[in-house]
């Protein structure tokens, strides 16, 4: 990974493989429904939103992204299949939300209906919790405008059931947010930055705007927020590649993400505290989770942890992953699908499933099940 800011974002690793761990088979048994989920956040999550960006570069619409996908399609997904966010819809058997600029388009009025009432995602490669040096670039669209885009989607959903009914309708949604690791690449990047403010200060003001933008949300309907950490960014293949001919982790990426988990957690322990019982949330450790992943691949049916699916060179992670990229033959045994440390289909649907088992090593205040069974 160059130390620059690229703007793809990079990682999301907690990850399990299927029935490799005591709790995930409690998955298997029916699960509490949910109306609707709302997906916010980066290219971790991005079901196609950058397509629609008239001069981005953050774009996954080209092969081999899509390779496992339906009918091997590259639909904007930084994967070779789906992503986390369309594993969490298909758990609560809701349709796959789509994004939110496909809704904009002329002729789409049916669609944007019924998808305000199931869920719609408004995620963006490249997006952080800033407006960063991507959106000004028209790159990606930020945090700030994501919640923008969806008060338009609460005002549909006000319009088709009421007041009252929309809100208990939203009530019992889920608002996912992925989404802190451009704006630590942002800071890696900007020599003017660090000058400005040290690692403590940058990661604290991130998770204060994060607060305003879940406030935001809040104010709009939300009730509901499951809420990822930033994994060990210094570990995806780009930045083992750079770092040494041993292919260690960076660890003061590391270092910076867990300084900025730390302020989230504290954050969200706040907003709870100041919301009381209109608000609940899971955070889930994705740091932690890559940690004992990359420790113990085998234990968790993993083969190879630290190069990329989809690339050329040195663990794969010389390029970017593009149409006559080498690919891999299994990518159910890869952690990462490209040099930026997206993850593969089947490991974006493990930590779905790590997410709703009944083990609360990796989340809290509640595991995904209790959350949505509050």
């Amino acid at each position: 990974m160059p130390t620059n800011k690229t703007p793809f974002l990079p990682i999301f690793l907690g990850l399990l493989w299927f029935g490799s761990f005591a709790g995930l088979e409690s998955t298997t048994g029916k699960l509490p429904s949910i109306p609707g989920v709302y997906i916010f956040g980066d290219s971790l999550v991005d079901a196609g939103n950058n397509n629609y960006l008239a001069i981005s570069i953050s774009k996954a619409n080209y092969p081999r992204n899509g390779v496992d996908f339906p009918d091997k399609k590259a639909t904007g997904r930084f994967s070779n299949g789906k992503n986390a966010a369309d594993a969490i819809a298909e758990k609560f058997a809701l349709p796959l939300p789509p994004p939110y600029l496909s809704l904009k388009v002329p002729f789409k009025e049916k669609e944007r209906k019924s998808a305000a009432l199931t869920g719609v995602n408004f995620a963006s490669g490249g997006a952080g919790i800033f407006n960063g040096s991507d959106q000004k670039l028209r790159q990606s669209i930020p945090l700030s405008h994501q919640v923008n885009d969806w008060q338009e989607i609460h005002k549909e959903l006000t319009s088709q059931l009421g007041p009252s009914e929309a809100q208990n309708h939203l009530s019992k949604s889920l608002f996912f947010v992925v989404i802190g690791s451009n704006d630590l690449f942002d800071y890696f990047g900007s020599f003017k930055l660090r000058q400005k403010t040290n690692p403590q200060q940058y990661t604290q003001s991130m998770a204060d705007k994060l607060r305003e933008q879940l406030k935001r949300l809040h104010d709009n309907g939300a009730r509901r927020f499951l809420i990822l950490g930033v994994a060990q960014i210094g570990c995806t293949p780009g930045q083992r590649a750079r770092n040494s001919t041993m292919h260690e982790c960076n660890e003061e990426s590391n270092m910076w993400c867990s300084l900025y988990n730390e302020a989230l957690v504290k954050m969200l322990q706040q907003f709870k505290q100041e919301l009381k019982s209109s608000m609940a949330y899971t955070y889930f450790d994705n740091f932690k989770s890559v940690h004992d992943i990359i420790t113990n691949p085998a234990r968790y049916g993993f083969a190879d942890v630290t190069s990329a699916c989809c690339g050329s060179g040195d663990l794969n992670a010389d390029s970017p992953c593009f149409p006559v990229s080498n690919l891999c033959s299994d990518r159910t045994k890869y952690l990462f699908w490209d040099r930026f440390g997206h993850p593969t289909e089947a490991a974006a649907r493990t930590i779905v499933d790590l997410m709703l088992s009944d083990d609360s090593q990796y989340s809290s205040p509640l595991t995904l099940t209790q959350l949505v069974s509050s």
